[in-house]
């Protein structure tokens, strides 16, 4: 009876044992699923895989399949993994719809991370409206009209959300297309666009000497070593020097830049027909993605969930 007691008891302990170290596995691997947010190329323009010869042994770094932009192909080498941002939404004040401008495009792109998208059309939303519904969303975009068509009452929400450090993206275009863009921008970091040059080129990696092209290194330039600059595009003018630029287009003018300071991050940008025209002559849809990613804010967040 003894004999039979110990026996139970210890099949009892392994068993205990087992369901414990299986839970603890479990929960190993889904923090480890979930931290996987950025793809192991986060950074890098150029991506490179290590190929071991199989005679020799040795080790030689291979660049990978590009496509006919010269940007690496496939979406392993986005910034973010798919899915990773699943539930999160892309708040969008689309003001300016001309020309056939739905969003498809962007929205499709957008959804491959696992990012919905709300979007206001030609209209903003009452100040009330757009603060009960930014509480749903990690970021918000503003894609401004030739004429403005926010209030300042607007202007205090999108200020409180960009401080909590919620992203925000400000897209303007050639004069007159940057009404709302310089409202809210000179609002909210005191900087404005101006002008219209032509664009419609394709612009390379910035080498700090001609400065026209991508910034190298940048999480949201991840995978990109080409970009389309937009058709017709305004250039920022940032006489505080309060923002890193990302790109310059092929006459050397600021298009996009990005601010980042004191947990918060903004991108301005000149050109919205990038969202829309030629978007498939370079890298757009990656630029596109890369951007909501760096926008989510996700070192900050995750690190603020971590010490609760």
């Amino acid at each position: 009876m003894k004999n039979y007691e110990s026996n139970s008891k210890q099949t009892i302990g392994i068993y205990l044992t087992f369901v414990i170290a299986f839970i603890l596995l479990f929960f190993f691997f889904m923090g480890e699923l979930q931290a996987q947010v950025y793809n192991e190329c986060a950074s890098k323009n150029a991506v490179y895989e290590e190929q071991t010869d199989a005679l020799s042994g040795s080790v030689k770094k291979i660049k990978v399949e590009s496509d006919r932009h010269g940007n690496a192909q496939g979406n392993q080498y986005d910034l973010a993994v798919d899915g990773a941002f699943q539930g999160e939404t892309v708040a969008v004040l689309h003001l300016y719809t001309g020309e056939g401008f739905d969003f498809s495009l962007p929205k499709a792109a957008l959804q491959e991370k696992g990012f919905s998208v709300y979007r206001w059309i030609d209209n903003p939303p009452s100040p009330e409206e757009l603060e009960k519904s930014l509480k749903k969303a990690c970021q918000l975009w503003i894609i401004s009209s030739y004429t403005q068509k926010l209030n300042e009452e607007h202007l205090k929400v999108i200020k409180a959300f960009f401080d909590s450090g919620k992203g925000v993206y400000i897209w303007g275009d050639n004069e007159p297309y940057y009404a709302d863009a310089n409202y809210v921008s000179d609002y909210l970091i005191g900087v404005k666009m101006l002008g219209n040059l032509p664009g419609n080129e394709v612009v390379g990696l910035n080498d700090n000497k001609k400065n026209t092209g991508l910034t190298p290194g940048h999480l949201i330039t991840t995978g990109l070593e080409y970009v389309y600059e937009g058709v017709t595009i305004a250039t920022l003018q940032d006489k505080q020097q309060v923002l890193e630029p990302l790109i310059y287009g092929h006459e050397s003018n600021l298009v996009t830049a990005t601010y980042e300071k004191d947990g918060k991050r903004l991108i301005l940008d000149g050109g919205f027909t990038r969202l829309y025209i030629s978007w498939d002559h370079a890298g757009t849809g990656r630029y596109v993605k890369n951007a909501a990613a760096w926008l989510v804010n996700y070192e900050r967040f995750a690190k603020k969930s971590e010490d609760i």
